[in-house]
């Protein structure tokens, strides 16, 4: 694909996303999609056979970027615990209260289309395993370095508190306050912080 297809591609992607983030999947519809990104029919259909195809190739985007970033704040200088709250202190920093939970795709899509498309519900399940072994490997670093308190198991301390967070970010976003999500980060220190 050359750069102009693969900008037209993107254009479409990212256009197509933001407008998903604010209605869900099933609330978009092509055309919308294309009046925004300002395209033809003909061109969608040249890159993205259907839209659920589109709809798997903006999530595999998403969580490209997402994981990028999730490399960028763990892979930062400091402890595994520091580095591991730097992450979930993000998520507080990325949700605005009215509409928590709306700038998360995984948060906002995964309850609409994990029966709906198997294709979108595998590239979901494949992008939080990779989120949550990232989280394992950090909290490995932490046990090892001692920020984290030493017997924590990182697989299983990783899944639960992604699970919990995800939770949290959705009765952030039912309530439009911040305190499920408060209440994540202290229950996370709690569970990971090593005594002095």
């Amino acid at each position: 694909m050359n750069t102009e297809q693969h900008s037209v591609r993107q254009h479409i992607l990212v256009t197509g996303r933001d407008i998903v983030m604010a209605k869900g999947y099933s609330g978009v519809g092509l055309n919308e999609i294309l009046s925004a990104a300002g395209v033809p029919k003909g061109s969608f259909y040249h890159y993205f056979k259907s839209k659920e195809l589109f709809g798997k190739a903006m999530l595999e985007d998403y969580v490209d970027g997402y994981l990028a970033e999730l490399d960028a704040l763990l892979g930062a200088d400091g402890s595994g615990l520091v580095r591991l709250m730097r992450y979930w202190d993000s998520w507080l920093a990325l949700n605005d209260h009215a509409c928590a939970g709306s700038k998360c795709l995984v948060v906002k899509l995964s309850g609409e289309v994990a029966d709906m498309s198997e294709a979108m519900r595998e590239v979901l399940l494949q992008g939080t395993n990779r989120i949550v072994q990232r989280l394992a490997d950090c909290i490995a670093d932490g046990v090892a370095d001692g920020s984290v308190r030493a017997g924590t198991v990182p697989q299983q301390a990783a899944l639960a508190l992604y699970g919990m967070w995800l939770g949290a970010a959705l009765l952030t976003k039912l309530r439009r306050e911040p305190s499920a999500l408060e209440n994540a980060l202290q229950a996370t220190r709690a569970m990971l912080e090593a005594p002095n």
